[in-house]
């Protein structure tokens, strides 16, 4: 079986800063890591893996920066890492990213299943995912909680859907997106990571993809409809707090409302 996870490199979200000028976010401003969400997918596929055999294959699209993302995913579990790295990629949104990741998959050839995170946490879009299912066509299943049965070529799982969870089978090949209720991702040991370090991660360009017939003018900025138009920070509040003693309580509130009801008059 072979199963393919494309993840993505973020910036820490609690240390990254936005240019207000261009409307992005300065990736500079913070170090990089493994999408939160794509760690569950990467789970998901090694369990699969280890209960029925296997390759699981990391893909990433982005700057030689996010090779260390890739080699995380190798300590947990992957056995290969494709970086796509491209200036031509630049710029891309969802459709254009996923139309590159569906194109390195097709390039890949036979695969059984393609295992996503549910979003990521810098665009909070849940769109790569099924984009990529729609550009392979393939079925697909969102926001999948727990994986029930995988025989036979078709796959049951379970989606959480907010109101109401849904039981649903996939022919394969077939395409998830993972919540972070489907597992616990485990933590590479230090051998893992040794063993990450010395693999090797092979770098795919636009001319690498366009062998597999895809079209390059739909990657990148050139293959975006969407962009940021304008990115707002919201600005700081700061609140009073004023202490009073239990004699002034009483006082104090009664004050308080008869204000608030002489506002609503």
């Amino acid at each position: 079986m072979h199963i393919i996870v494309p993840i993505k490199q973020v910036p820490d979200i609690e240390r990254v800063k936005f240019d207000v000028e261009t409307g992005r976010i300065d990736r500079s401003s913070a170090p990089g890591e493994i999408n939160p969400f794509d760690l569950h997918a990467i789970e998901a596929a090694v369990k699969i893996k280890e209960k029925h055999g296997g390759t699981v294959t990391a893909i990433s699209m982005g700057p030689r920066q996010a090779e260390s993302a890739l080699r995380d995913a190798l300590a947990r579990g992957a056995d290969r890492a494709i970086l796509l790295s491209d200036r031509r990629f630049a710029g891309a949104d969802t459709l254009a990213t996923s139309y590159a990741l569906a194109c390195a998959i097709k390039k890949l050839g036979s695969f059984d299943l393609v295992i996503c995170g549910e979003k990521t946490v810098d665009g909070d879009t849940g769109q790569v995912g099924p984009e990529i299912a729609e550009h392979l066509g393939i079925p697909h299943a969102a926001y999948v909680s727990s994986i029930e049965r995988l025989e036979n070529g078709e796959i049951e799982v379970v989606a959480d859907y907010g109101e109401a969870y849904y039981r649903l089978s996939l022919k394969l090949p077939a395409l998830l997106t993972v919540t972070k209720d489907i597992n616990t991702p485990r933590l590479p040991t230090l051998k893992d990571k040794l063993r990450a370090r010395k693999a090797d991660v092979e770098v795919w360009t636009v001319d690498d993809l366009a062998v597999a017939g895809c079209d390059s003018q739909r990657f990148g900025f050139a293959g975006s409809p969407t962009m940021v138009a304008k990115v707002i920070v919201p600005e700081e509040r700061g609140r009073n707090c004023v202490m009073i003693s239990e004699d002034e309580a009483a006082e104090k509130l009664a004050h308080i409302i008869l204000k608030k009801i002489g506002e609503k008059r």
